[in-house]
């Protein structure tokens, strides 16, 4: 377990100097969820900006960060280097992903405080269904992270992998552009990204709307599952 933690400091020492992780997964959101409520301060799009732009960080952490961190290591003889050790690919793989939840967490607690403070925010969901609905968004989607990190041949490839991803899931999704809004269409076409499901089951959770809520629980628990089964079954050290 010293171990782990020692991994986990490094490795959230590392990723806070290069600033990417905490631009994308902190400062972005913020600053969407900001704009969102300059546009409309009622309570009802408060509650829809903060639901949606809470997994943004998810995505940026999660999508973006992980995958680029571990492929830039691998690609750098640096994961060959930890073969040699004690460390495990599931302790690495785990310490990547704390600290990607904890990007993920920050985040959403400070867009939770800018609410608050500045827009005078009023959550009309119950907190308890929230919490645990939003941690399961974030281990799913970041089981998809994972599958990249492991998975993908080179840096390069993981930077093409992630955008072809990454940006769709971000446009497309409701965390940026409202699902509402969207052509019947691309509606249909962002059903068939997880995050989308994880925002609809956000919403539904933050209205009381009781339709799709297992479904969405059971394709984002699968989610998990299946990604962190293949992740930890093919990682490769170089």
């Amino acid at each position: 377990m010293k171990t782990f933690w020692l991994l986990y400091k490094s490795e959230a020492k590392l990723s806070i100097r290069e600033m990417s992780s905490v631009i994308f997964g902190i400062f972005v959101p913020l600053g969407i969820v900001c704009l969102m409520g300059f546009m409309d301060s009622s309570n009802d799009s408060l509650n829809t900006a903060f639901v949606s732009v809470s997994t943004v960080g998810i995505c940026s952490a999660g999508v973006m960060g992980l995958p680029l961190a571990l492929s830039s290591y691998r690609e750098r003889k640096i994961l060959k280097r930890y073969q040699v050790t004690p460390i495990s690919p599931i302790q690495l793989l785990l310490a990547h992903l704390l600290f990607c939840f904890t990007i993920s967490i920050v985040s959403m607690l400070l867009l939770l405080g800018v609410l608050i403070i500045f827009f005078h925010f009023s959550y009309l969901g119950n907190w308890l269904q929230f919490i645990p609905a939003y941690l399961l968004v974030m281990i799913s989607i970041h089981a998809i992270g994972l599958i990249v990190a492991s998975l993908s041949p080179s840096e390069k490839a993981t930077g093409a992998i992630n955008s072809a991803i990454f940006f769709p899931m971000f446009f497309l999704s409701g965390a940026t552009v409202p699902y509402e809004i969207m052509p019947k269409g691309l509606q249909k076409v962002a059903d068939i990204m997880p995050l989308t499901q994880g925002i609809k089951l956000l919403k539904a959770i933050t209205f009381r709307e009781e339709s799709g809520i297992l479904y969405m629980v059971l394709l984002l628990t699968a989610i998990f599952i299946i990604g962190i089964f293949i992740a930890v079954r093919y990682f490769r050290w170089e």
